[in-house]
C-alpha cells in the first residue's frame, strides 16, 4: 500500500487540451506565430513559458524575457475566461472519492496557479487534495521530477511511498526520476504506445477503470474488504 497518490490535472483528471489549445492560439495569432494545434497539444505538461518558447524558436521569432512574461499572463487570462469549458473526466470524481481518507491526495500541475484555483472551485474537487503545487511553484517544469519531489515534502511522505496519475510522458518521466510508482492513462495527447515507451508501472485506458487502480494504489485485500456490501 503506498501512502500518497500525486495527480497531474491536464488530460489527466479534467479534458483540457481544446481550451489550453485555443487560450495558446489566440495569443500566438496576436504575435505573427503559426504553428499547429498539435503542436501546442503535444506540449500540454511542460509549462506555458516553455511551450511560448518552443512556437517562438520553431517559427524564428526572437522576443525578449519580459515580453514572453506579458504572453503567458495574456494566454493566463483567456484560459480562465474559458474554464467553463473544461470538463472533468469521467471517473474523475469517483476516484478521487474512493481514494478521500484513505491515502494523501496530491495535485501536480504545470497549469498557473490563478487556473488551478478557479478550476477546482468550479468544478467541485479541491477539497480532495491535501496539497496542491503549480507550475508557480517550481523552478524546472516536466519533465524535471521538482515538482512531484515538492508534493512528497508538503505531504511529509517518501518518494518510493508515493504513486502518480499521469497522461503525458513528460509527467511519467519526471514520476520515474522522482523514484515514484505511475500509472499512466492515454487520455491526453500522448497514445498508449508512447507512455507504454516509458515503462510506467501500471497503464489504463481511463479513469473508470477504478478497480485496477486501487488495486495497485491500497492493495487487492484491502480494496475487496471495502466493496463488501453492508
Amino acid at each position: 500500500m503506498f501512502d500518497a497518490v500525486i495527480f497531474d490535472w491536464d488530460g489527466t483528471l479534467a479534458d483540457t487540451k481544446r481550451v489550453v489549445v485555443n487560450s495558446f492560439q489566440k495569443v500566438l495569432r496576436e504575435i505573427g506565430c503559426k504553428v499547429s494545434d498539435e503542436f501546442i497539444a503535444r506540449r500540454i505538461g511542460i509549462g506555458t513559458r516553455n511551450t511560448f518558447k518552443d512556437a517562438l524558436k520553431a517559427t524564428n521569432i526572437t522576443l525578449d524575457d519580459k515580453t514572453i512574461d506579458e504572453l503567458v499572463k495574456e494566454k493566463t487570462k483567456i484560459q480562465i475566461e474559458l474554464t467553463e469549458n473544461v470538463n472533468l473526466f469521467e471517473g474523475a470524481v469517483d476516484l478521487l472519492n474512493s481514494l478521500h481518507n484513505r491515502v494523501k491526495i496530491a495535485l501536480a500541475t504545470m497549469s498557473n496557479r490563478r487556473v488551478i484555483n478557479k478550476l477546482l472551485g468550479e468544478k467541485e474537487v479541491g477539497e480532495y487534495f491535501d496539497v496542491v503545487i503549480t507550475v508557480d511553484d517550481v523552478l524546472q517544469p516536466k519533465p524535471n521530477p521538482e515538482v512531484f519531489l515538492k508534493c512528497a515534502k508538503k505531504l511529509k511522505c517518501r518518494p518510493e511511498k508515493c504513486v502518480v496519475i499521469e497522461d503525458s510522458i513528460f509527467g511519467v518521466k519526471a514520476a520515474k526520476e522522482a523514484n515514484m510508482k505511475c500509472i499512466a492513462i492515454p487520455t491526453g495527447t500522448y497514445s498508449m504506445e508512447e507512455l507504454e515507451d516509458q515503462k510506467p508501472d501500471l497503464i489504463v485506458n481511463s479513469l473508470n477503470e477504478k478497480k485496477k487502480i486501487l488495486n495497485f494504489i491500497l492493495g487487492e485485500t484491502i480494496c475487496t474488504r471495502r466493496r463488501k456490501p453492508g
